[in-house]
């Protein structure tokens, strides 16, 4: 891919909308597959009380949208604002007491487990039939769009045309833990009448890239989630 493309692909603008300034890709095509649409809000005219406990909206109970679900709420439930990078905004944003605690726990993932998705981790890779692995370095690209495997060869997965994961573990005991030692992925390719399988399994050779490999199989696991979550909304 040149630069210029890459360039393009990256790009990011500013823009105001009523819920406040988002920081947005330049093209809506290369948005992230992790993000959400801002909600429509609920029409004045359609909420008189609170959606949350029933007061009724006058002079001194106002209303207030929760910017992320778009219902309407008086200021005592609907009086924190919490960043909502899924939505791309700026600054922190009023949400309801529901929407907000989920958007807390969202905020590990970009705080945490997005950074180990961008750094990468080593496995052995194999696709489709082959039984023979390839050692290769597979990360999250930076607009967060594919996954990027290098090694020998080079291939690049759209996030959007992976259809089924799962992480393989190992080591669970009635009560104890389990250790994520591969990923079992599934994708479309265009023209492709089946989908494509991909299996990556943590290399035994480096105590470090193994706990490396673990650790960006558990974010690969939580970014699983958000992406479903935003192919349900």
């Amino acid at each position: 891919m040149s630069s210029g493309v890459a360039a393009r692909r990256d790009a990011k603008k500013l823009v105001r909308s009523p819920s406040g300034l988002r920081m947005v890709p330049e093209h809506r095509a290369f948005g992230s597959p992790f993000g959400l649409e801002e909600p429509q809000w609920v029409p004045d005219k359609e909420c008189p009380r609170c959606m949350q406990c029933d007061a009724k909206f006058d002079f001194i109970t106002r209303k207030h949208h929760c910017r992320r679900c778009g219902k309407c709420f008086c200021d005592r439930c609907c009086s924190q604002k919490v960043p909502l990078r899924r939505m791309c905004f700026v600054d922190p944003v009023r949400q309801c007491a529901d929407c907000a605690l989920v958007s807390h726990r969202e905020a590990e993932f970009y705080d945490k487990q997005l950074k180990v998705l961008l750094s990468g981790a080593t496995f052995l890779v194999s696709f489709g039939d082959s039984k023979k692995p390839e050692t290769m370095v597979c990360r999250l690209s930076n607009n967060q769009r594919c996954l990027v495997l290098d090694g020998d060869s080079h291939h690049e997965i759209e996030i959007a045309h992976v259809c089924t994961v799962q992480i393989l573990t190992e080591g669970f005991t009635p009560g104890g833990s389990t250790r994520a030692t591969g990923m079992l992925l599934q994708y479309t390719v265009p023209g492709a009448e089946a989908a494509t399988q991909l299996r990556l399994m943590a290399g035994e050779d480096a105590s470090g890239s193994k706990r490396q490999a673990a650790a960006w199989l558990a974010a690969m696991h939580k970014a699983t989630k958000l992406l479903y979550e935003s192919r349900d909304q």
